[in-house]
């Protein structure tokens, strides 16, 4: 009898260990998250106020049904972008069919454009103004030969240019290195669901996008794909204060 009561009380003592270890566990983790999440947010603003301008070459290609070896319409871009203004566009060569340059490629660019323009880019970021971020359990994953940090993001509004999904962040300098999900408003009635995943490479320290793939499917279109590829980025930063 004098055992089970023992036996009883150490379990009672053991409970009431891992519970207070539980709850000191969970304002860690809220702890860091938050802290994560500060960082991302300065490495933005920090991209934003650091970069004057830059100009890239851009490849853009449409692929439609299950061929991804044969574009349908292809364009060579030269973007500027300037911090007082936002991006233009030179075309500098095309091919393919000319509605689709016009109707795919041609509002690609213009939707770009209209994001970029200072009085909407603040609204695209992915900082925590417009996202919900969620930090992953776990430790740091491997991806494109850096360390990140995994969240979760769920946006605070319903736009095109704002997803449903998942944010890879360098561990060491919190900029975005992957975004993967679907567009949170399709951009078109005709369209269904936009999946997307974009890839960044770092730029004097500064996350800009490396290559973009959007799926789209719908009853009058098909399944639609659009990649861009980004070359050769020629970057003006601000003086050092």
């Amino acid at each position: 009898m004098h055992f089970k009561k023992l036996t009883r009380a150490q379990g009672i003592v053991a409970a009431l260990l891992l519970a207070g270890l539980q709850i000191g566990i969970v304002p860690a983790q809220q702890t860091e998250e938050s802290s994560i999440i500060q960082h991302i947010d300065a490495a933005v603003k920090a991209r934003f106020e650091n970069t004057l301008g830059y100009t890239v070459n851009e490849r853009y290609a449409v692929f439609r049904n299950n061929d991804e070896n044969h574009p349908v319409a292809e364009m060579n871009v030269k973007t500027a972008y300037r911090k007082e203004s936002g991006k233009t566009y030179m075309v500098l060569s095309q091919s393919g069919s000319a509605i689709i340059r016009k109707f795919v490629l041609g509002s690609l660019l213009e939707n770009e454009a209209n994001i970029n323009l200072p009085a909407n880019r603040e609204g695209a970021w992915f900082t925590s103004a417009n996202y919900e971020m969620k930090l992953e359990p776990g430790p740091s994953q491997p991806l494109d030969g850096r360390d990140c940090y995994v969240l979760d993001l769920n946006p605070r509004r319903k736009a095109p240019y704002l997803i449903q999904g998942k944010m890879w962040v360098d561990a060491k300098s919190n900029t975005v290195v992957q975004i993967q999900g679907t567009a949170s408003k399709n951009p078109s009635i005709l369209t269904g669901p936009t999946e997307m995943i974009r890839q960044y490479l770092s730029v004097n320290g500064y996350a800009m996008a490396l290559h973009s793939r959007a799926i789209s499917n719908s009853p009058l279109f098909g399944k639609t794909v659009v990649t861009v590829d980004y070359r050769d980025y020629q970057v003006q930063l601000h003086p050092a204060r």
